[in-house]
């Protein structure tokens, strides 16, 4: 699996988790403790997250 691939699942695994929850943008980025530009960042794959920003993510969508 390629690095643009594995992101992009982190992306859709953010959108299915916030549909399922009925989550907004500034609630999930809260809860993550980043900015709601930074969410949109790492959604939208502009940029990757931090390794840090990955786990604490996928800790908290799974």
């Amino acid at each position: 699996m390629t690095m643009a691939e594995k992101f992009s699942t982190l992306a859709e695994e953010i959108i299915n988790y916030q549909k399922k929850n009925d989550m907004p943008d500034t609630a999930l980025a809260f809860n993550l403790h980043i900015s709601v530009e930074r969410l949109h960042n790492i959604k939208s794959m502009e940029s990757d997250p931090t390794p840090d920003e990955k786990r604490t993510i996928e800790q908290f969508v799974r």
